[in-house]
């Protein structure tokens, strides 16, 4: 039997925007919540959720896994289809340093109403 793809969800959000940064990571049916991680807006946000993904799997010896998240900038990005321009510059030289020479993570783009991570997040907001 082989080992499937570990799915590893990813969001990121600020109340207000611009504001306090949150994240979190969502995989195998566990979340991970990151609140106050500094000031900045919704691209900063998603872009230390989509850091705070890989730095996951990197820490749990995950080999085989993606990368999900709902932000189409943060993930065409990621994957060097757009360029990456001031602090998003930033952000994507951290996420480089810590994929290291090895193949490039795999990175997904999914629409909101699939993001698990983008659920817990709003979980933490009730209306």
């Amino acid at each position: 039997m082989t080992a499937r793809r570990t799915k590893i969800f990813f969001d990121g959000g600020c109340r207000p925007n611009p504001g306090p940064i949150e994240v979190a990571v969502v995989a195998g049916g566990a979340a991970m919540i990151g609140r106050s991680l500094g000031e900045g807006g919704s691209i900063d946000a998603e872009w230390l959720a989509l850091i705070a993904a890989l730095r996951f799997a990197r820490e749990r010896g995950i080999d085989d896994f993606v990368l999900l998240g709902d932000s189409a900038s943060v993930v065409a990005q990621a994957l060097g289809r757009v360029p990456a321009r001031g602090a998003a510059a930033a952000h994507l030289a951290a996420f480089r340093d810590l994929a290291g020479t090895g193949p490039a993570p795999r990175v997904r783009h999914i629409g909101r109403a699939q993001n698990l991570a983008g659920i817990a997040l709003a979980k933490l907001h009730p209306r």
